[in-house]
């Protein structure tokens, strides 16, 4: 029964109906089903729906729909995400880049983020390597954290490494990425400092950075 409401869940917010998704998650907590395997179906959902975007099956108002969606399933499990405390406490820039309009993937991991105590300025999504870094810059940040859902817009993140080495920031601001259209092959590559898979990652991730 538990995995005929977490299919229902991910096609619910596929479609984009809101009221559903909000339904079915608070279906989801009353039963007692551990949020991160939800949260887990949501990221799926949203990873069809990068696919059909990029396709162009669906156009801008059908991830905005979806996206609409995943926020009112995500804000019922919010309260009840499991992560363990960061040791470590540090500021986060987080934002998706230049070209990636969907971002909800990104809202989820700056959320987890939070709650395992960083401290994070969400940026949105578009944002530019200048914006990156400036912001980055401004709130005297030591990590910036990019999603990248679509792979046209991978070439975006040698500007944010030539910026940051410019302004001679490179020893001082980790960058770690993640998102459908990125691997550990794109860390290298770019010569980025890591890779998240997801949020529990991410948050590890960033620990291991800092420390």
């Amino acid at each position: 029964m538990t995995k005929v409401v977490l299919e229902e869940l991910k096609d619910a917010v596929v479609v984009g109906n809101v009221k559903k998704a909000k339904r079915l998650a608070e279906q989801i907590v009353n039963r007692g089903v551990p949020v991160n395997t939800a949260i887990e179906m949501l990221m799926k959902a949203m990873k069809i729906v990068d696919e059909r975007y990029e396709r162009k099956e669906y156009f801008v108002i059908d991830v905005a729909s979806s996206a609409s969606a995943m926020r009112s399933a995500f804000k019922v499990f919010e309260p009840y995400l499991e992560v363990e405390p960061a040791m470590v406490k540090a500021k986060i820039i987080i934002g998706s880049l230049k070209g990636n309009i969907q971002s909800l993937g990104k809202d989820i991991v700056a959320a987890t983020l939070q709650s395992a105590g960083f401290q994070v300025v969400n940026l949105g999504a578009d944002v530019s390597a200048e914006k990156f870094v400036k912001v980055a810059v401004r709130e005297n940040a030591q990590i910036i954290a990019i999603s990248i859902s679509m792979e046209e817009t991978i070439h975006y993140l040698k500007d944010v490494i030539d910026i940051l080495e410019r302004e001679k920031l490179r020893d001082k601001v980790k960058v770690i990425i993640g998102g459908n259209a990125v691997s550990e092959q794109t860390q290298k590559e770019f010569g980025l400092d890591a890779y998240a898979v997801d949020a529990k990652e991410c948050v590890k991730k960033v620990e291991a950075l800092l420390s």
